[in-house]
């Protein structure tokens, strides 16, 4: 197993852990209705129950963790001439490095996806805690670090315009 493979699965793994743990948490502190929707001045205009969010935010993780990591389960089993990429001739010959790209590009969409909720829960948590005086603005951040994140994740399958550079073997 490479280290990209390995470093993939783990962060899928732990973002998994992520999300249940902000879920389980932060469904603990909210307030009855959460404000969700913030003006420009920072005063909260939308609310939402609790139940609500937490019901959207499960439907969301099954989406992402069942949806995906399913096709990414399917992966080998399709011709990959079938495949929307460049040189599929050259790629199906070395098939299994293909299996590897593909999967991993699609564990770390997971990883993510899964990352970003986890984080917007706590950001949200925080937001509607009384014990923090932070605002919305403090959290500009997050939407910044998970724009970056889905624009790294949207680079990764750019390696596939390039052929696989044979092994050496000794």
């Amino acid at each position: 197993m490479k280290v990209t493979t390995f470093g993939i699965k783990v962060w899928r793994w732990l973002s998994l852990v992520l999300v249940i743990a902000a879920l389980v948490w932060t469904y603990s502190v909210f307030p009855q209705t959460v404000a969700v929707d913030f003006s420009d001045n920072g005063l909260a205009e939308k609310y939402l129950e609790k139940e609500h969010i937490f019901y959207i935010v499960m439907a969301l993780f099954l989406l992402n963790n069942v949806l995906i990591t399913g096709l990414a389960r399917h992966i080998p089993n399709v011709d990959p001439m079938h495949l929307p990429i460049l040189n599929k001739k050259v790629w199906a010959q070395h098939r299994e490095e293909l299996n590897e790209h593909l999967i991993n590009w699609l564990y770390c969409l997971v990883a993510v996806i899964n990352t970003i909720i986890g984080m917007s829960l706590f950001a949200l948590a925080t937001i509607n805690s009384q014990q923090y005086k932070l605002d919305v603005f403090d959290f500009s951040w997050l939407y910044y670090a998970g724009l970056g994140l889905m624009i790294i994740v949207f680079l990764l399958p750019l390696r596939l315009l390039w052929t696989p550079t044979p092994e050496d073997k000794l």
